[in-house]
């Protein structure tokens, strides 16, 4: 199996590298970091960026701007990573973990507005995999109970909803560049907002208070901690979103194949997309056992015949140790979500860049699963 390693870097990562490394500013002081802050903003169709080490402190500098804190709850789909409820644990908010869609991974709308209660402070799309939760209805009921709406958007980099991009629909976003996603700099983060104001009070906690108004260093307006982007990461990260549009073409171009070559496979199901998501990154290749196999088996035949496969979350977020503690959070009926915790996969975005020999290599292994 030729399956391109990940990360992979090439010679603009080093040029990029190398002019940071001969200056005398390696941190969140270079240009190169406002730089790509602005490009990345701009590429996910908004007008302030963001950057920070990584995609769990973006979430918890998000809701830490936001005020949120002891008696607020904000809701969550059940499976994701778990910063997107820690996040607001850190902060003493609660999360509010809600059913997903059985074959899109996305969190399901009526879920949401079943979970709205006194206390609901705001609603957390995540975009699983890559594809763009339903957002016409999760901004409608965001509208109709005067709720803002944040997007989770850590594997969703230039994902498309109708033609806007992720990031763009929440009153901010959050992106993720740690070791394994489309882009990466092994760690990193961004928010991105059309917001001015949600913008300078991200920018003000993430630089420890200060305002970016050239004042002193020494001068601290507001509490604030140090998450800043190094120029080091700003590097990297140019680099890879300067590639990104043209991974994300050819992993669309070999997913189609793989569905095509595998449509007759009445016990395997890819993930739902619903048809408004114009484009989709495929961070992920998510589907779905089903006819009597068994899940365990189909992953362990993946793994012993070359092709990288993962079998999914071993629990929904609210099965942590945390999240079994009294008062940690509230937690809906999830019966999707527990479903696909025993019958769920997914394939990385690595696999969707190799050959199309190797496409119909991994086709036929799936067929013999």
């Amino acid at each position: 199996m030729h399956i391109p390693d990940w990360p992979a870097a090439g010679d603009r990562e080093f040029a990029l590298l190398r002019d940071v490394l001969a200056s005398t500013q390696w941190g969140g002081f270079h240009p190169l970091v406002h730089d790509f802050e602005q490009q990345f903003a701009n590429y996910q169709h908004c007008e302030f960026g963001i950057a920070a080490m990584n995609g769990t402190v973006t979430l918890e500098a998000g809701f830490a701007v936001e005020g949120l804190g002891p008696g607020d709850e904000v809701i969550v789909p059940a499976i994701s990573f778990v910063s997107t409820a820690t996040a607001l644990s850190r902060v003493g908010a609660t999360p509010v973990f809600v059913d997903i869609e059985p074959y899109s991974f996305n969190v399901d709308p009526a879920g949401v507005e079943a979970a709205i209660g006194p206390r609901t402070k705001g609603i957390v799309a995540v975009h699983f995999g890559g594809p763009l939760a339903k957002l016409d209805d999760l901004q409608a009921i965001a509208r109709r109970h005067g709720l803002p709406l944040y997007e989770d958007a850590a594997h969703a980099h230039g994902g498309e909803w109708q033609g806007r991009r992720a990031g763009s629909f929440g009153r901010w976003s959050s992106f993720s560049f740690q070791n394994g996603k489309v882009m990466t700099a092994g760690e990193g983060g961004a928010l991105v907002t059309n917001d001015a104001d949600v913008a300078q009070r991200l920018r003000n906690f993430i630089n420890q208070g200060r305002r970016a108004d050239g004042a002193s260093y020494f001068h601290h307006y507001s509490v604030g901690t140090n998450f800043r982007l190094t120029a080091i990461q700003a590097a990297v990260l140019t680099a890879q979103l300067e590639r990104l549009p043209g991974q994300i073409l050819q992993r669309q171009r070999a997913e189609r194949l793989l569905r095509e070559l595998t449509e007759d496979l009445e016990w395997l199901r890819w993930q739902e997309v619903p048809p408004e998501v114009n484009v989709h990154p495929h961070y992920l290749l998510p589907g779905r056992i089903g006819a009597g196999k068994s899940r365990d088996a189909f992953h362990q035949h993946l793994q012993a015949n070359g092709v990288p496969c993962t079998p999914f979350y071993p629990h929904p977020l609210y099965g942590n140790p945390l999240y079994q503690q009294p008062g940690t959070c509230r937690i809906m009926p999830c019966p999707n979500a527990e479903a696909c915790v025993t019958d769920a996969f997914w394939l990385p975005h690595r696999l969707l860049l190799a050959g199309e020999d190797t496409l119909h290599e991994t086709a036929e292994i799936l067929r013999a699963a």
